[in-house]
């Protein structure tokens, strides 16, 4: 449900990269907006500008030029500091390769993004990591090191973790990359819930299939957006499982031939 207000704002950005003596315009003058409680897919093949969009966005760079306003707040004046505490406040990310520490448990991963809040005492973290848990289904599992979940588990762990701040947007970098079909639609189903309570998502994949359970597609090419489209008959993640063959039944039908 979007309530109108917008928050991400780019006007006119631009980016370019100076690679010795040749300059790569990975962004020429891009112009979006996304409301809240939206679910935005931002689409492009391989070098269409996208993950450079995606990485001003997340304010882990700056654009060269244009306007960038995150939930009403201007970041281009920002100095590093300043731009760390609000990514950390405002974004919530979810990246294709998880990014779990290895040695740290489920619940700790969660926990991470709330050890730079120093208004948060050692009991408050741990209990708004579990409601991020809870979130995603993984409450019994908080225990478990990454190498004893699956990249399917691995994910929703991560999607816990960007859900810990309460940030404003969840921005998601091919987060079904590295999973198999139904492992990639159960993850679209935890994100269709929580966009179903009002949490926006933008969501940077190159599967048109994936892109099909957002709402609209922002369509990349050479750096500018060549198309935006409102997606008719949005797929139901849920729906797209329950049409999939059972593991069982694969299984079986390899032993047959």
């Amino acid at each position: 449900m979007n309530s109108g207000e917008i928050i991400i704002s780019v006007k006119e950005l631009t980016k370019v990269y100076d690679i010795g003596e040749v300059k790569v315009h990975a962004l020429r003058g891009v112009n979006m907006n996304i409301q809240d409680g939206e679910f935005v897919a931002i689409m492009g093949h391989s070098g269409s500008g996208k993950s450079t969009l995606m990485n001003i966005i997340g304010c882990l760079d700056l654009p060269t030029s244009g306007e960038y306003l995150l939930d009403g707040v201007n970041v281009k004046e920002m100095s590093k500091d300043q731009l760390a505490r609000l990514r950390n406040r405002k974004i919530g990310f979810v990246f294709q390769t998880f990014n779990l520490l290895a040695r740290t448990s489920a619940l700790e991963n969660v926990e991470l993004p709330l050890l730079y809040n120093p208004d948060l005492q050692a009991k408050e973290r741990k209990e708004k990591a579990m409601n991020a848990l809870e979130m995603v289904g993984l409450v019994d599992w908080q225990h478990h090191y990454p190498n004893q979940l699956s990249g399917g588990q691995q994910q929703r762990i991560a999607i816990a973790r960007s859900l810990v701040n309460d940030p404003v947007i969840i921005l998601a970098d091919e987060p079904t990359g590295n999973l198999d079909t139904r492992t990639s639609f159960e993850v679209m189903e935890i994100f269709q819930e929580l966009n179903s309570r009002g949490i926006t998502i933008a969501l940077v994949t190159h599967e048109a299939d994936i892109s099909q359970f957002a709402a609209r597609n922002v369509i990349f090419r050479d750096g500018r957006i060549i198309k935006e489209k409102l997606v008719t008959g949005i797929k139901n993640a849920r729906v797209e499982l329950e049409a999939l063959p059972k593991e069982e039944d694969i299984f079986d039908s390899n032993l047959s031939i």
